[in-house]
């Protein structure tokens, strides 16, 4: 039956860019939300800015703007980092918004209404310079229980005790410098300790596959404690000056806390949605088989396993409950916590600018993604290793190494096709579909891609460019590439959630509609035409890592200073490079021919360190050629490659067998003239055995 989901991530607060961790869980969030629009569910994708708070106020303040004027900067960036890395919100809205503001304080007349909502006089610091309340995080002082200096209001870094603000020796105000002064106020508490909200709550926690195992163990830990860890209730009010939603319905001037309104967004960000798209925003949630699901991270479980689903159980139709709440843990660099001084800091926007694919970054983060929270690490050795070698060297080469012999020899059109491994792939289609449902990313894409390691076994067996050139293998060769690029399709169903941009440019390679799920049922029928073979996709290179790293720990320089730098580096590298060789004639270089070739396969060479064998299509006729690249590229990430040959040269007999030609590669002089070896490669367009002048 078709699925009527709900979906949102957890909401950037509005006071900077997003992170790597906001789009690692944009990317996961996404990838389950295409799968179930391919497998034909009604999917609502929602996202919003968290807007409200003094962290807000106070920044603003301090850049001399308007609150609103701040969040608008910041929403105007959203855009290029949600279209740059295909993520697929159906709407983008912020919790500043009159949808929000009605909606939080419906909830909160509600709770009240539900006898859930109280008031009393707290005492709280006060920073008389400010003229404001102080949270704990603007207050330092002296540990009341080891002495250690600079220690915030809530917690010691150095002896991790944990105490009230109240108890800090000589506390002092971060945002002015004065001494802090207590002063009483009359705040508004939510009664999460109410038996009715301790009694649902476990009924929430405990009904099976709402919440992942661990993150239901720790809601229960919280939820059972006792003591000075027993559910305490929860002070939802702030006073002013504040940036937020008033509290209604008193003559004070009172606002919510913005962790009551933050979630309270999911909801505005579909009213929104609903209202431009003439949908039923009561109705959709009314409707018992309407699924409310959300991603977040593992920092703000106890908001979203406790306080969010309480307020919504209490407050009444028209809310409902969360069906789930997915949990994913933090990212790391190379083990690292991120950090932009420690050089292990990943700018999403550096990494689009730099013109790195993103779909690279969706394959890697899907590829390490499972439903446990655990956290994720980015190795950029790993990275650059397995995109090249899952993404170029498994799949986009099965298509690459048949494609130019179906439209060479039979005009793109492909043959009867009925063979074992297409079965074994068709089979695989609950499989894949299954572990995608359960966000077992990683386990779904090693499935798939033992797939393309059978189907490029597969052509390596059976040769097409050796059939090519036999006489009366016609019949065997078209079977072959058509048997290849129907496996290739099949796999690009399964990708295809998570490479979405590089499923459409196979879809238009293949000369077919955007493919669905149900899709992987059925094969291309004999006569269908595919189009002219492009490359799809480009190999990671290291130097990318490295200016992508380079550049994410260290201040982004003025205009006028990246240009002196790039004179600088310009000028250092002239004095660095070698002198040239002694001239030649054009006539001299005229005795090259130099040919454009496609390698077609690549093996190790046994008892060499540094060759590997390569076999190169020149446009029908095949060349052997020995190569020291064998530290530079994987075999896999070679296959399908474009190269330069010299074609003219003598053939070389080696210990190993007859080297017909050499590739050309740039390399360094030294070891201290650059990192590596670098084939030279035609851009994409170049065919096989043309010249090179």
């Amino acid at each position: 039956m078709p699925r009527k989901l709900f979906v949102t991530t957890a909401l950037p607060y509005a006071n900077g860019s997003f992170h790597i961790g906001h789009i690692m869980e944009y990317i996961q969030a996404d990838i389950w939300v295409r799968f179930q629009r391919m497998q034909g569910h009604e999917v609502h994708f929602m996202g919003a800015d968290d807007a409200h708070g003094a962290p807000i106020m106070l920044k603003a303040e301090a850049e001399g703007l308007a609150p609103r004027e701040l969040v608008a900067r910041i929403a105007a960036e959203r855009p290029k980092y949600l279209q740059g890395f295909h993520i697929s919100f159906d709407n983008w809205h912020t919790t500043d918004s009159p949808e929000n503001v009605a909606l939080s304080q419906d909830i909160y007349r509600k709770l009240k209404a539900a006898g859930l909502v109280y008031t009393k006089r707290i005492e709280q610091f006060y920073d008389p310079v400010k003229g404001m309340f102080l949270a704990d995080r603007y207050i330092k002082g002296e540990c009341p229980n080891c002495g250690a200096k600079d220690q915030y209001g809530d917690a010691c870094e150095n002896c991790s005790s944990v105490y009230s603000a109240t108890e800090l020796k000589n506390p002092r105000s971060t945002l002015s410098g004065a001494a802090p002064v207590l002063k009483s106020s009359e705040h508004h508490f939510f009664k999460l300790s109410d038996a009715k909200c301790q009694s649902f709550l476990r009924i929430w926690i405990d009904t099976p596959g709402r919440l992942q195992p661990q993150v239901a163990n720790k809601a229960k830990e919280w939820l059972e404690g006792t003591g000075d860890k027993a559910l305490s209730d929860w002070d939802i009010s702030r006073d002013p000056p504040y940036f937020g939603i008033r509290i209604p319905d008193i003559a004070e001037e009172k606002y919510l806390y913005v962790w009551l309104d933050a979630p309270i967004g999911y909801l505005a960000s579909f009213k929104n949605y609903c209202a431009k798209r003439g949908l039923g925003f009561e109705a959709f949630l009314a409707d018992p088989a309407a699924e409310q699901i959300h991603f977040i991270g593992k920092d703000i479980i106890y908001f979203h396993t406790l306080f969010w689903p309480a307020m919504l159980r209490f407050a009444g139709a028209p809310y409902k409950v969360p069906d789930h709440v997915y949990v994913h843990g933090f990212i790391t660099v190379s083990g690292d916590k991120m950090s932009k001084s420690r050089g292990t800091g990943i700018s999403p926007l550096r990494y689009l600018e730099l013109g790195m694919n993103p779909e690279w970054l969706r394959y890697y983060i899907a590829a390490k993604l499972n439903a446990h929270v655990e956290d994720l690490d980015f190795n950029p050795d790993d990275f650059l290793a397995r995109v090249n070698s899952d993404l170029i060297g498994k799949y986009v080469n099965i298509a690459s190494r048949c494609a130019v012999f179906l439209g060479r020899k039979f005009d793109g059109v492909l043959a009867a096709t009925e063979h074992r491994l297409l079965a074994e792939a068709q089979a695989k289609s609950n499989t894949v579909a299954e572990l995608y449902e359960q966000r077992e990313f990683g386990k779904a894409l090693r499935e798939v891609m033992a797939l393309a390691d059978l189907a490029n076994q597969f052509v390596d067996e059976q040769k097409p460019w050796e059939l090519s050139k036999q006489a009366g293998a016609e019949r065997g060769l078209h079977e072959v590439c058509s048997v290849a690029i129907n496996l290739f399709r099949l796999l690009t169903v399964y990708l295809k959630p998570v490479l979405p941009k590089l499923a459409e440019d196979a879809e238009r390679f293949l000369g077919i509609a955007p493919l669905q799920w149900a899709d992987s049922a059925q094969l291309l029928p004999s006569g269908h035409r595919i189009h002219e073979y492009r490359h799809l996709l480009t190999r990671v290179e290291e130097q990318q890592l490295d200016r992508l790293f380079d550049t994410a720990s260290v201040p982004q320089a003025s205009a006028p200073q990246r240009h002196a730098e790039k004179q600088q580096h310009a000028s250092q590298h002239a004095a660095k490079e070698q002198l040239v060789t002694p001239e030649i004639t054009i006539e001299d270089f005229a005795k090259l021919d130099l040919r454009v070739a496609k390698i077609v396969h690549a093996e190790t060479v046994e008892g060499a360190d540094k060759l590997v064998k390569l076999t190169l299509d020149l446009g029908g006729p095949t060349r052997t050629v020995f190569a020291g690249i064998k530290s530079a590229y994987a075999l896999q990430a070679l296959e399908g490659k474009l190269a330069v040959l010299v074609a003219n040269l003598a053939p070389r007999k080696m210990k190993f067998g007859l080297s017909e030609g050499m590739i050309l590669a740039a390399s360094g002089e030294s070891p201290g003239d650059g990192p590596g070896i670098f084939l030279i490669s035609p851009d994409a367009g170049a065919q096989p055995g043309m010249r090179v002048k």
